[in-house]
């Protein structure tokens, strides 16, 4: 296929990605208003789920040494960026029942869509056309920097988030 023929389907493939982007960002920006239920004693499910997910990638095509440091970079970068969503999101506690609620924060939420978008250039600059075969990128690399990307990013969000939560209560309690 010439590289003219590819240009259509790779504008319709980014029209649509950008579309079901703004259909997620549109859905989840009317509901981010409401207060949800926050269950502390259950913020550890996800980050075990993606940490199970990773060994299971990394049990069956282990990286080599540079690629668990690339790894280990990702999860530091991750971690870091995962605190800072974290402590975007509002936690209340109510003060008659101590029950605690969760509203997430619009930045949080583009903070979530500016790195979808460094991911889509990530993609761009790695795919044909793109620096990826100049540099020699081993796809397996960029997957497993990505899975201990996200397993950093959702634990320290949902550590600081138990952290701050429990610190809340706390601090309501006292009060009473």
């Amino acid at each position: 296929m010439d590289a003219g023929a590819q240009s259509p389907n790779m504008w319709i493939s980014y029209g649509i990605t950008a579309l079901v982007v703004l259909a997620v960002l549109a859905f989840r920006l009317r509901s981010m208003n409401r207060l949800r239920p926050l269950k502390i004693e259950r913020l550890w499910l996800l980050p075990a789920i993606y940490m199970l997910f990773g060994a299971m990638a990394f049990a069956t095509h282990p990286p080599t040494v540079a690629g668990w440091l690339f790894a280990a970079v990702g999860l530091l970068l991750g971690a870091a960026l995962g605190w800072q969503r974290g402590r975007m999101m509002e936690i209340h506690v109510d003060p008659e029942s101590h029950a605690l609620n969760q509203k997430a924060s619009p930045a949080s939420l583009l903070f979530i869509v500016a790195l979808i978008l460094v991911r889509q250039g990530a993609r761009i600059a790695m795919g044909p056309g793109g620096y990826g075969g100049e540099m020699h990128v081993d796809p397996l690399v960029v997957t497993d920097v990505l899975i201990a990307f996200a397993i950093g990013m959702f634990s320290a969000q949902r550590i600081e988030m138990y952290l701050r939560a429990r610190r809340l209560l706390e601090d309501a309690r006292a009060r009473r």
